[in-house]
């Protein structure tokens, strides 16, 4: 039976690819996968950075399989380690992952997309929550993204399910990068590298600190950073690459990160 998830190494960066004909739509068996697969990258030590995108030019993700719903597939079911998608609620995940959105991406899909750090858009991408239309709501995407864009054009995708293209998105700020459709893997890979030879116990303080700080008073959350009571950041101060930064300044060349 082949996957529904192909990946391709390459290096420090990993790309996963959703390609379930015809539209990549997600079923139970898909975000277990899809979980395992992001559970794997997190731990893999030589892995640093993560592309996550559809197959085809049509679909990046509609979201949950309705098909797989009719024949048995039940919407509270076991998601898998990651939740629906594999990568929204996996906890401790503290390195880069980029979403390079090639076409629709709607309902679950945008919400898989709104997991990412970082989302490149193809110009022929479109975006839409029509949960509304068919009675249910977009759980995760009503927390998300009023915290990604401003809160009167979130609240009136998740009320009207009207869909934006990748230059009203872009606008408003959930999209990072627009691109031709041709370029955009090139794109993505090229920023995937970027990241790759950044340095990756930085990326986990910050994403850990992101986390921390997301209901947190400042002051608190600096208290916590200052104390050193955040795991990526004790790590970190305590590292060979935290004063390989300043040894590199120092001798004026490119820092060499070794991730320890």
């Amino acid at each position: 039976m082949t996957s529904p998830v192909k990946t391709r190494r390459d290096g420090a960066i990993l790309e996963v690819v959703l390609d379930r004909p015809k539209a990549n739509a997600i079923d139970l068996q898909t975000s277990r996968i899809l979980g395992e697969t992001f559970a794997q990258f997190r731990d893999d030590p030589e892995l640093r950075v993560a592309i996550i995108t559809g197959a085809g030019e049509k679909f990046f993700c509609p979201g949950w399989d309705l098909k797989a719903a009719a024949d048995g597939d039940e919407v509270d079911g076991d998601y898998g380690v990651g939740g629906f998608g594999g990568l929204q609620e996996l906890r401790d995940m503290n390195k880069p992952v980029i979403a390079a959105v090639n076409g629709i991406c709607c309902g679950g899909g945008l919400e898989l997309a709104l997991s990412a750090d970082i989302i490149l858009a193809a110009e022929h991408a479109s975006f839409a929550l029509p949960e509304i239309t068919s009675g249910t709501v977009a759980d995760a995407a009503s927390v998300k993204l009023p915290k990604r864009i401003p809160y009167h054009i979130a609240m009136e995708m998740l009320f009207t399910g009207r869909w934006l293209d990748a230059e009203e998105a872009h606008r408003w700020g959930f999209v990072n990068h627009i691109h031709p459709a041709d370029d955009l893997m090139a794109q993505a890979w090229e920023m995937a590298r970027t990241l790759a030879s950044g340095p990756p116990l930085v990326y986990a303080a910050i994403k850990e600190i992101v986390r921390d700080a997301e209901d947190s008073k400042f002051q608190d959350a600096m208290n916590r950073i200052s104390k050193r009571q955040l795991k990526t950041v004790d790590v970190l101060y305590g590292s060979d690459d935290n004063a390989e930064g300043a040894r590199a300044f120092a001798e004026k060349r490119d820092p060499v990160w070794k991730g320890c």
